[in-house]
């Protein structure tokens, strides 16, 4: 899935008027994903808690009404006036991106929904030892976004942001649509219990999945909001517009390193055992994901394959290359340190404890902003160059708040983790 943002960039930036269309997506997918924030977290949801048939209904109904909530602040977002205000008002965005970025988020006005539909399919599937079949899905949703951004591209002509957004709303409803298709033989084995065979289902409340599920909604809430406020002080530090433009760029080049580490969270909800049992394996299997992909970012940050992936895959011109190496390089531990959140977070939402990762998120980005304020606005930090301190300082203390709760039912974290395993 990390590909989609390199490919979309890459696509972007050799399409007419490239910086001004890259920043306009930066700000359009920055705000989708805010939109989006409440209902990322299904899939952990699912995950965790679809483990009879009554239970499988309950959550749906809970994730469709979400679904349509989202939808709806989406629809509300695009209108004109409020786009506008959003974007000119508040982000402090030229005329001409904010145009660029307000027609693309036509595209994506679906886009949190089907986000929600298949992230929910996708936790059962993992929850059923399927996870094979989340990969398929993610290979239709390539597919289809790479076809539709070119057909947009070279057919119909689109801005280029308008290109990225048309590829990503397209791709992901093609995701949830086979991701629903492939979870129905899991779904009709959980619809043919019966109730009294359902007694986990028979004891989950609507109450209950609320207390559930809210901290983990304030968390991808306050996580996404990174994003927009990233926008917002590259928008007001040094160099907006170049700023803006390499943004999606340098980002998605950590965030190709930093799925493994992503991925943990998923993978420990679903092995570590009711009891916690497989602790100690995983803590170190997290380890060894964490060190490995930092260690394989620096590889390409750090050589001259940085100039290859600014110059050459995503396409960006000699000038704006030259502009994203610093902030490229300043991301680096971003890998390592997302590995030990999702470590932290599996650990909690397996325990069902999910508030202090609501905690831990709020901290998180509480430091980013200030980081980004003391940079930007105080040292008058180029705004690119800012971002690597800031969501590293913020990570850091996102990761800290975890270790210094030690999560989980067996009060041990992170670091008792290792501590035991000799790590």
């Amino acid at each position: 899935m990390a590909a989609e943002g390199p490919f979309l960039a890459a696509v972007i930036a050799r399409l007419p008027v490239p910086k001004e269309n890259l920043a306009a997506f930066a700000v359009a997918s920055a705000l989708a994903w805010i939109v989006e924030s409440p209902i990322i977290m299904m899939l952990s949801a699912s995950n965790a808690l679809v483990r009879d048939g009554v239970a499988y209904r309950k959550l749906r109904r809970f994730s469709f009404a979400l679904n349509a909530a989202v939808t709806v602040v989406m629809i509300v977002l695009i209108i004109p006036p409020v786009f506008d205000l959003v974007a000119r008002r508040v982000i402090g965005l030229n005329a001409d991106v904010a145009g660029l970025a307000g027609r693309s988020m036509i595209f994506l006005v679906l886009w949190p929904a089907a986000i929600g539909f298949r992230r929910f399919y996708q936790g059962i599937l993992i929850r059923d030892g399927r996870p094979q079949a989340v990969t398929w899905g993610t290979v239709i949703r390539l597919s289809t976004m790479a076809a539709t951004g070119l057909l947009s591209a070279l057919v119909f002509r689109l801005p280029g942001a308008s290109v990225g957004a048309a590829a990503l709303g397209v791709g992901v409803l093609a995701e949830g649509a086979a991701s629903w298709a492939m979870a129905r033989p899991t779904v009709r084995k959980l619809q043919r219990q019966t109730d009294v065979e359902c007694e986990f289902g028979r004891s989950l409340t609507a109450a209950g999945v609320m207390r559930f599920y809210a901290p983990l909604a304030l968390t991808s809430f306050l996580s996404f909001f990174i994003n927009p406020l990233t926008t917002f002080f590259l928008a007001h530090g040094r160099s907006p517009l170049e700023s803006l433009a390499v943004l999606p760029v340098v980002v998605g080049l950590a965030f190709i390193f930093r799925t493994a580490g992503i991925a943990m969270q998923e993978v420990v909800i679903a092995l570590v055992g009711d009891a916690g049992e497989n602790r100690r394996i995983l803590a170190r299997f997290t380890l060894r994901i964490g060190v490995a992909s930092t260690a394989a970012l620096a590889a390409v940050l750090f050589t001259p394959l940085a100039k290859v992936w600014y110059r050459t895959v995503s396409g960006l011109s000699p000038e704006l290359a030259a502009f994203a190496l610093l902030p490229g390089v300043l991301l680096v531990l971003l890998p390592f340190l997302e590995s030990v959140l999702s470590y932290q977070r599996g650990v909690f939402v397996k325990a069902r404890r999910t508030a202090p990762i609501g905690i831990a998120v709020a901290v998180q980005l509480a430091v980013t902003a200030a980081v980004f304020t003391l940079m930007v606005m105080g040292l008058k930090t180029v705004g690119a160059v800012s971002v690597g301190p800031a969501l590293t300082a913020g990570y850091l203390s996102g990761a800290a708040v975890l270790v210094l709760t030690r999560g989980g039912s067996s009060r041990q974290g992170w670091l008792g983790q290792l501590g035991s395993t000799g790590g």
